[in-house]
């Protein structure tokens, strides 16, 4: 695979959870839908959505348990099914091949604050900046996508303000929390975009040559 940064690039390697699924047909594409499980070097697994046109599963359709190398973009879209509103995060596949190395996750994202950042501390102390990123789509459309920064990166984070144009590349990960209904506790699953490094124009031009 050929990186080329776009305004939204994902690149990730591991391996398939379950046997992709038929998820829904938009525009005469069917798109199925199937977890990708992508170690961390701390041995962490997070569990990824990866949403695929079903022309790339003629040539390659993997197995649960089979490496799979997925190219593409990070999407967001609000479920309004159930109760109130859920940010849904999935990564559309824009190729998907057999993969048999080391597990990888790269996201390099460039998009518009569309919050104020959010400077905290975790209970053990440690210091975090939340934002949310508004990525350009075609056709006037945007993906929101949360992200964290730790440490002195989220200081730096902490300082950008609303409208401000962002840059980073950072890894997409996964978190489980316990969501308290009125029926009583609902276990989920939250994504998110962990920074990893703020880029300036000239890595971003040099991320876009590939």
């Amino acid at each position: 695979m050929r990186t080329v940064w776009k305004d939204n690039h994902i690149l990730l390697r591991g391996r398939a959870a379950e046997a992709p699924r038929f998820s829904h047909r938009n525009h005469g594409t069917l798109f199925w839908l199937f977890p990708l499980t992508v170690r961390r070097l701390s041995g962490t697994e997070d569990r990824l959505n990866i949403l695929t046109p079903g022309t790339l599963l003629d040539a390659f359709s993997p197995a649960p348990g089979e490496g799979a190398a997925v190219e593409g973009e990070v999407r967001s879209f609000n479920d309004r099914s159930g109760q109130g509103s859920r940010l849904v995060i999935t990564v559309h596949a824009r190729t998907l091949e057999p993969w048999s190395g080391e597990d990888g996750n790269e996201a390099l994202l460039t998009g518009t604050l569309c919050r104020p950042p959010t400077l905290r501390r975790t209970p053990l102390g440690r210091e975090i900046c939340d934002m949310m990123l508004a990525v350009d789509r075609r056709y006037g459309r945007a993906d929101y996508l949360p992200c964290i920064a730790w440490g002195a990166q989220g200081r730096q984070c902490a300082g950008l303000g609303v409208g401000d144009r962002v840059s980073l590349r950072g890894r997409l990960q996964s978190r489980g929390y316990v969501k308290q209904l009125p029926e009583g506790p609902q276990r989920r699953t939250a994504f998110e975009v962990s920074v990893m490094e703020l880029l300036d124009s000239e890595e971003r031009r040099r991320g876009a040559e590939g």
